[in-house]
C-alpha cells in the first residue's frame, strides 16, 4: 500500500549545484537538508519543501525545455511570489486556469519548469 509521497527529483546540469543552490535556496527559500554520506558523491543536493522533500540530482545532455514535467509549490500568497519573482527577473508564464487555484508558471535558470499554486476560499 502507498502511503504517501516522501520526495519528487528533478535535475540540474554536472557542476551547477552552487547556482542550483542559490536560485532554490536564496531566491525561492527552500531549505537546505543533509543528504546522507553514502550519496553526497553523486552530486546535487536535498531540499525541504513542508513536509516533502525535493532532490536535486544532476545530470548532463537533458533537455529541460521540451518536458511538461514540474513541481507545484503551494504557496499562500500567490500575488507576493509574483512580485519578487518578478523584481528578480523570472520570467512568469500565465497557466491554464484551473477552478479553485490561482497559480503561474516559470523555468528555473536550468529550464525546468516551476509552478507556484494556491488554493482560492471558498
Amino acid at each position: 500500500m502507498i502511503v504517501g509521497l516522501h520526495h519528487a527529483q528533478i535535475t540540474i546540469p554536472k557542476n551547477c549545484e552552487e547556482e542550483g543552490k542559490q536560485f532554490y535556496c536564496e531566491l525561492l527559500g527552500l531549505k537546505e537538508i543533509e543528504k546522507p554520506d553514502s550519496l553526497k558523491g553523486r552530486g546535487g543536493f536535498w531540499l525541504q519543501a513542508g513536509s516533502l522533500e525535493v532532490h536535486v540530482g544532476t545530470e548532463d545532455d537533458v533537455d529541460r525545455l521540451s518536458t511538461k514535467s514540474h513541481l507545484a509549490y503551494q504557496v499562500d500568497n500567490i500575488d507576493q511570489w509574483k512580485t519578487h519573482l518578478t523584481e528578480n527577473k523570472v520570467l512568469l508564464l500565465e497557466a491554464v486556469p484551473i477552478p479553485g487555484v490561482e497559480r503561474f508558471e516559470f523555468r528555473d535558470p536550468f529550464g525546468n519548469r516551476v509552478e507556484m499554486i494556491q488554493t482560492l476560499p471558498e
